[in-house]
């Protein structure tokens, strides 16, 4: 039996390794952009950066330092150079494969940082395993500018795995929809008509606010939001803002909202207020061809016949009046249950003549108020 040369013995010391097989080596220098390591074998293992990360700007001194130990996927046994590659990522991958493989699963629920936004929708990255979730995923409401998830961890699920084709989709709004059905429901199990409650503004329309209650959005239409007459939602309430108020109705899954509070009501003591013989001042708020409407404060207007005007005729408000404008004028007629207050300049001016009025004359004007005061309800409603 021949005796084995120094160089065989040598080489017979050395394990053997094969392409594609996992190996662990220990970090023996550390550079910018490569990790070389032993790994038992006759030459050295090289770990590139774009085999430990898909982070092309990554300084990998900062990630390992000699004397490390870690497990490597080798890619290819003897390059040009009679070196052993590996990589760090297609095993991390492979181990992702199996982690991504088990949460489609079992539904399980996981937590990942966006890294990058797309125009269709983000993606995370876990166990280097990158996940697509398509915009209309993302949340449970339209968002038109998804930026705002750059750098933030998202909780999601993964509803789609097929690692053939590399196709990984997740899903945050089902997570959303879950809590929101929760919290709705608890919410509805604890409100009732009348509560006093407080929201965030989510949205405001021309005809209203919608609140977030914490779990439902309520409703304050635009005639719920004062005593007083509100001309643009837009100008009382901004998203974001806190808002008390109580729960007029509850009607299936709506909720109507009212800030109308009845110790705030300006026509509880109106009848002293506004008794008829009284002299106001106000504001002119707006006008139709009938007449003006006087703001007399605290929500509280009222109409000023165009035949009340003046002892002149006068075609229609606006040729003598202005909105802004502060008048004086008697209180000529008081109605509490439809909350109809009825003024007269020209009773100021002329009384006597006022008081005889020709009873025809004054079921014109009342028609008249009447049907101004039905236009303004049904610009209100609308």
């Amino acid at each position: 039996m021949s005796e084995l040369t120094f160089e065989q013995m040598l080489e017979e010391s050395f394990k053997t390794i094969h392409s594609g097989e996992v190996v662990e080596g220990t970090v023996i220098d550390v550079k910018p952009d490569e990790i070389i390591l032993n790994i038992g074998y006759k030459s050295d293992g090289i770990l590139t950066r774009s085999e430990y990360t898909n982070e092309s700007n990554l300084d990998l001194t900062t990630v390992a330092k000699v004397g490390d130990t870690m497990e490597v996927k080798v890619i290819k046994v003897n390059d040009s150079e009679g070196q052993v590659l590996l990589s760090y990522k297609r095993l991390a991958a492979e181990k992702g494969n199996k982690r991504i493989e088990d949460a489609f699963n079992n539904q399980e629920v996981l937590k990942a940082k966006v890294t990058q936004v797309l125009e269709g929708g983000v993606c995370v990255v876990v166990d280097e395993v990158r996940i697509f979730i398509p915009a209309s995923l993302v949340s449970d409401t339209y968002e038109k500018d998804l930026s705002k998830y750059e750098g933030q961890e998202i909780e999601f699920v993964v509803t789609e795995y097929n690692p053939r084709k590399r196709r990984y989709i997740g899903n945050r709004r089902m997570l959303l929809s879950a809590e929101r059905e929760k919290a709705q429901k608890e919410l509805f199990d604890r409100i009732n008509v009348g509560d006093v409650i407080e929201g965030k503004v989510k949205n405001v329309t021309d005809f209203g606010a919608f609140i977030d209650l914490g779990g439902a959005d309520g409703l304050l239409h635009i005639s719920e939001m004062s005593w007083g007459r509100v001309e643009n939602p837009k100008k009382v309430f901004k998203v974001g803002d806190t808002v008390k108020a109580f729960i007029k109705d509850i009607s299936g899954g709506k909720i109507a909202l009212s800030c109308k509070f009845e110790d705030e009501n300006p026509w509880k003591d109106a009848e002293s207020r506004f008794a008829v013989g009284n002299v106001v001042t106000g504001k002119v708020a707006r006008m139709t061809e009938f007449g003006a409407f006087i703001e007399l404060g605290g929500g509280v207007d009222a109409l000023l016949h165009v035949s009340q005007i003046s002892k002149d005729h006068i075609e229609k408000p606006s040729d003598v009046l202005k909105v802004g404008e502060e008048v004086t004028a008697k209180i000529v007629d008081f109605n509490l249950d439809d909350k109809k207050i009825s003024l007269s300049m020209k009773a100021l001016i002329e009384p006597e003549a006022s008081e005889e009025q020709p009873e025809e004359d004054a079921d014109v004007v009342s028609v008249d108020i009447d049907k101004a005061i039905a236009e303004e309800k049904e610009e209100t409603e609308e």
